[in-house]
């Protein structure tokens, strides 16, 4: 009886554990969402966070846009001709960039690079105890550390999943007409053509999901670090590992919902 507890026990304990991690985090996206819509807002860190979030993540979200779409035009190419039918490589390319691709490489790009910058700068200032000085101060760690950063993440990453759709496509468009013989404008009009509205849609609103959850967990583990070097090292990792999990959970999701009919 005694090892039937203990196999409970170590079933439990872990369910518990990642309940309660669950909870905590749900209430701080909830305290993050209602500062976020009260005063004081702090612009210049806002502005900080949307150049760090948008426009110092370009180069790494064009150069993996291009080289996958590239990359998906050859492989298409490949598997088609095996059923004689090359011609669907623009729009293949263009509907698997702008539903799927696009979003969630810039959303894992979005947590490789904003989520452990984030995690670990605020682990360093909560360990040498910048945060509680902040407090002293009269001033919110949510509303001046948390909520510049989240929002910036709801703004830019759909502009970065827009950005990273159309040079995908374009990375597809050079390997088709330079390497594989299609022709400039009709490779141009089946894309357009073959596009609708709420792939574009669908798109943009996975990537201010992406947004959200890649710096919202960099802001928490951030929050929730351990003292020293190693517990900014593991808030770091934790965030980075999470993000990306929760980033391919909220897609399965997402895709299930707005292509269900």
């Amino acid at each position: 009886m005694s090892w039937i507890i203990a196999v409970l026990a170590s079933i439990g304990q872990p369910v518990t554990r990642g309940l309660a991690s669950l909870g905590r985090l749900t209430i701080f996206a909830g305290q993050a969402l209602s500062h976020m819509i009260r005063a004081p807002f702090y612009f210049k860190e806002i502005l900080q966070s949307i150049m760090n979030v948008g426009y110092f993540s370009l180069p790494v979200v064009g150069l993996t846009a291009i080289f996958t779409g590239g990359a998906l035009a050859l492989q298409i190419y490949s598997g088609g001709a095996r059923f004689n039918a090359e011609a669907v490589v623009p729009q293949i390319v263009a509907i698997g960039m702008v539903r799927e691709l696009g979003p969630v490489l810039v959303g894992l790009m979005i947590a490789a690079r904003v989520t452990s910058s984030i995690a670990a700068e605020i682990a360093t200032m909560k360990v040498t105890e910048q945060i509680d000085a902040l407090v002293t101060l009269s001033t919110h760690p949510m509303k001046y550390l948390t909520v510049p950063r989240v929002l910036s993440g709801l703004i830019m990453v759909p502009l970065l999943v827009g950005i990273g759709d159309i040079i995908g496509i374009l990375g597809g468009y050079i390997v088709g007409t330079k390497s594989l013989g299609f022709n400039p404008a009709a490779y141009l009009k089946n894309t357009v053509d073959f596009i609708e509205a709420r792939d574009v849609v669908s798109s943009l609103i996975k990537g201010a999901a992406f947004g959200f959850i890649a710096t919202l967990l960099g802001c928490y583990h951030g929050m929730h670090t351990g003292r020293g070097a190693q517990g900014v090292g593991r808030a770091t990792k934790t965030a980075v590992e999470s993000a990306a999990i929760l980033i391919l959970a909220a897609n399965f999701i997402l895709t299930s919902i707005l292509f269900a009919l």
